[in-house]
């Protein structure tokens, strides 16, 4: 259906993420895999998480993917693994949830933020401008399934021998000149939140490396410490993926690219046909529109003109949406002690960023529904 500027637009009700209905939807046979599972009492790093990190691992092209409890934990057991601890910097971008500094705080190391670019995702001249002696990692972030622009990054990195470790939580499938988010560096994390691309009914998480002594590290920290022979080689946590909610992924993960990436995609375009003619807006590159990246839309994420009022206007019509992370840049919480830390450009876009529905719960009419909306409150 195409948005007309003059068609009267139905009242209806979009959540920003309708979480009821991410179970309801294949409810039969979640209920029939769980029941199946408890039957047989296979609760804990049993064949379903086996079967998973294999499939996970295989879509990446990687050696190792690790079901841990969540991405959090993935990227505290990654950092230690890689060895970072007191005394070292870590770069990352202000722009992110502050579960990606404190991973490398939870090590010791001190997390520096630098700014964004104008994709809104670290940037490599803010990176340059931020090494000293001490660093010894960037850790990149791939926000709202978009991957970064990882050839500057690389080549930094290269030139100043520093690690790379991702945060790719908002990345799964997306691409970089057809490599995946997550397999750039030593090591990265992806999350398996509900509300994620690929989402279980509680939290979850992976890390995927390509270095086996990195999955070996990583396979012990999740589980106290211990190996195969149950011998505790160091002090480790108790951060594995639930074996229930490795088989709900497991079912989602058939034909991903198929499904859920091209619904999402199909999706951010009926927004982009809609709302690129609007000045007041910022959008995403629409899908295609760059052939260095192939996009997932873990998120829609713009940048909006009186975006308290639009979204205030949203919300009295139905229209759920979100301002991520509290509105604030993690320089800008000042429980962290970032002081006087500046930067511009993130802290103009949180001024102006707003999330609109993006999910497999969203119909096309949906769709239509939200963009018509936007385009009444701009007047069009």
């Amino acid at each position: 259906m195409a948005i007309s500027d003059t068609a009267a637009v139905p009242a209806r009700t979009i959540p920003f993420f309708n979480y009821r209905a991410a179970f309801t939807a294949n409810e039969r046979e979640y209920l029939e895999m769980i029941s199946g599972i408890i039957r047989r009492g296979a609760f804990i790093q049993q064949q379903e998480l086996v079967d998973f990190e294999r499939h996970l691992a295989e879509y990446l092209g990687v050696k190792h993917a690790i079901g841990v409890g969540n991405a959090t934990d993935g990227l505290i057991m990654a950092f230690r693994a890689a060895g970072l601890g007191p005394g070292d910097e870590v770069i990352f971008p202000s722009h992110t949830m502050v579960a990606s500094p404190a991973s490398a705080a939870h090590t010791g190391a001190t997390p520096v933020p630098v700014d964004m670019g104008p994709d809104h995702l670290i940037d490599p001249a803010a990176i340059e401008a931020a090494i000293t002696p001490r660093t010894r990692a960037i850790l990149p972030v791939h926000l709202n399934g978009r991957t970064c622009a990882m050839d500057p990054i690389l080549e930094i990195a290269e030139r100043h021998g520093l690690m790379i470790l991702e945060d790719a939580a908002q990345a799964l499938g997306s691409r970089y000149k057809g490599k995946y988010a997550g397999t750039f560096g030593v090591a990265s994390a992806i999350s398996f939140y509900p509300a994620k691309i690929l989402g279980c009914f509680g939290d979850g998480g992976a890390v995927i490396t390509d270095d086996d002594e990195i999955a070996r590290k990583v396979r012990l920290l999740r589980d106290h410490g211990r190996n195969e022979e149950g011998e505790v080689e160091c002090w480790g946590l108790n951060s594995r993926l639930d074996n229930l909610q490795a088989a709900v992924l497991d079912f989602q993960f058939a034909d991903y690219d198929a499904t859920i990436v091209a619904r999402r995609r199909a999706l951010a375009a009926r927004y982009d046909a809609a709302l690129r003619d609007l000045t007041e807006l910022v959008l995403p590159a629409a899908p295609g529109a760059d052939p260095d990246h192939h996009d997932v839309f873990q998120n829609y994420e713009i940048e909006a003109d009186r975006r308290d009022d639009l979204r205030a206007f949203l919300k009295d019509r139905g229209v759920g949406t979100l301002i991520q992370w509290g509105g604030k840049a993690v320089h800008q919480f000042k429980g962290l002690g970032y002081g006087d830390v500046s930067l511009p450009r993130t802290e103009r876009f949180f001024e102006r960023c707003l999330m609109l529905p993006m999910n497999m719960m969203v119909t096309d009419e949906d769709a239509d529904y939200v963009a018509a909306t936007v385009r009444e409150f701009y007047g069009r």
